[in-house]
């Protein structure tokens, strides 16, 4: 299994905003397994955390917004790209402004600066999400296309159409992240001439340069236009110059460079899901208010599959038998209420319990009518997330775990002898200080029998 990785050490950049033109202080710092990534505004008041997830999105029109905690931030679909590509799960991005400095209009210098930094690789498994059925986004007005495939590894080929000559069809391809630096990360933002005007008049690109973007003439350039963007770059304006429909870029990295700064972006904003990806990535004319509806449809999907019941394959060897559950907990019969842990991991882990006609509290509950006390359900999802919580402990025979509260309990249907019970639960927020809160479901086959929020105390034995 993948682990999750950080920075080494800190990473100081310094540089304009693209849109508002302000001088931006960016300092990437090194964060804990399943911090995630986060933006803190410590030019405000508060000095507020902005989590990096598509929830969080706010705006798409010239870049990606997120927002939380009553603090923006903007343009960060460069910074996220270059993150995801260097498999970065966790850092704090410390920013004194609203918007992440443009750099040179790529990732580039963000892939240089995260190698000249070094990464640290955290005790904790990598959160991967494989796409194991099509995912689909669609806006047939605008015929824009986003189609995720299952596949093992990370793939996208990406497509862009703008009608005009200047850019035309361009097809880009992404084979895996490892090609990323060498094929995707240098290519540059860019613009229409056409739309600078319009940019403009919304007061946007104040920190717009020829060095930062490439600007395509889709229109002839009369000499006012020409005084006009020299006022705009500050340069002369014999030093406007155009090359094969683009001002000032006789030297295109790439000839279908915008295509591959489309997928440059695409990166950033799906990584927005949170964690990585396994899948195929197959898509056609997106911009970022699609890319960001894709995101969230797959966080959908996520979620939707984490109310999933779980697959119970007999054949596998168990993570845990009944013997190493006696080694973990202090529970025997008629009290020990789990067979086999069938799968775990830092974040979750899934219980099973074959429920027999010769359980002890069938003769009670009820003689004529055996009913599997929903308490005691309780009890096995316990039990199954006190194993979670007691698996990475030194000596977890000299520890027990103790129920502290019960939430949100939902008792949705029986369970009777013959049935197989699975327990499922999952953190919903790191171990601190011996506290433990868990979300727990329990199963029979595709019907949720329990549902549950648990909250549980690890204690040194006396």
């Amino acid at each position: 299994m993948e682990r999750q990785r950080t920075l080494q050490k800190d990473i100081r950049i310094k540089g304009k905003g693209l849109h508002t033109g302000q001088e931006i202080n960016l300092c990437l710092k090194p964060a804990a397994a399943n911090f995630g990534i986060k933006f803190r505004r410590v030019d405000l008041a508060e000095q507020p955390l902005v989590a990096a997830l598509a929830t969080n999105v706010t705006e798409t029109a010239r870049g990606t917004v997120i927002e939380q905690n009553g603090a923006k931030v903007s343009t960060i679909e460069h910074l996220l790209s270059a993150l995801f590509a260097m498999r970065i799960d966790n850092v704090e991005i410390e920013v004194d402004g609203a918007e992440v400095p443009i750099l040179n209009g790529s990732s580039d210098m963000w892939i240089e600066a995260i190698e000249s930094c070094g990464i640290k690789e955290l005790d904790a498994d990598a959160k991967v999400y494989e796409i194991k059925n099509p995912i689909r986004y669609s806006d047939a007005e605008n015929d824009i296309d986003l189609l995720a495939l299952p596949y093992d590894g990370f793939k996208v080929s990406l497509l862009i159409d703008f009608k005009t000559e200047v850019i035309g069809t361009q097809y880009a391809e992404l084979s895996s992240l490892n090609d990323y630096k060498s094929e995707i990360a240098s290519s540059r933002t860019f613009v229409l001439l056409s739309e600078i005007e319009g940019l403009l008049e919304h007061n946007l690109i104040k920190g717009g340069d020829l060095d930062n973007a490439m600007i395509f003439v889709d229109k002839p350039l009369s000499p006012e236009q020409k005084a006009h963007l020299s006022n705009l770059f500050n340069k002369e304006a014999n030093d406007i110059k155009m090359e094969h429909g683009v001002l000032n870029n006789v030297q295109k990295h790439f000839d279908n460079e915008p295509a591959r700064h489309k997928l440059l972006d695409f990166v950033g904003d799906i990584s927005l899901i949170g964690r990585h990806i396994k899948g195929e990535f197959i898509i056609k004319r997106p911009g970022h208010r699609s890319n960001v509806a894709f995101a969230n449809k797959i966080i959908k999907t996520i979620m939707e599959d984490a109310k999933k019941a779980p697959i119970y394959d007999p054949n596998t060897e168990p993570v845990y038998d009944i013997n190493q559950i006696k080694a973990l907990l202090p529970h025997r019969h008629p009290f020990l209420l789990i067979d086999k842990i069938i799968e775990v991991g830092d974040d979750y882990v899934v219980g099973l319990k074959n429920v027999t006609g010769n359980e002890d509290f069938f003769n009670g509950h009820f003689p004529k009518e055996p009913v599997m006390p929903g308490v005691l359900i309780v009890e096995a999802l316990g039990q199954t997330g006190g194993m979670l919580a007691l698996k990475d402990i030194k000596e977890p025979e000299n520890y027990s775990t103790y129920f502290m509260k019960f939430e949100e309990v939902k008792f949705r249907n029986k369970v009777v002898p013959g049935d197989t019970l699975l327990l499922k639960l999952h953190l919903i927020e790191p171990i601190r200080r011996g506290i433990v809160k868990m979300q727990g479901t329990a199963y029979v086959g595709n019907r949720v029998v329990v549902e549950a929020t648990l909250m549980a105390q690890v204690a040194k034995n006396k």
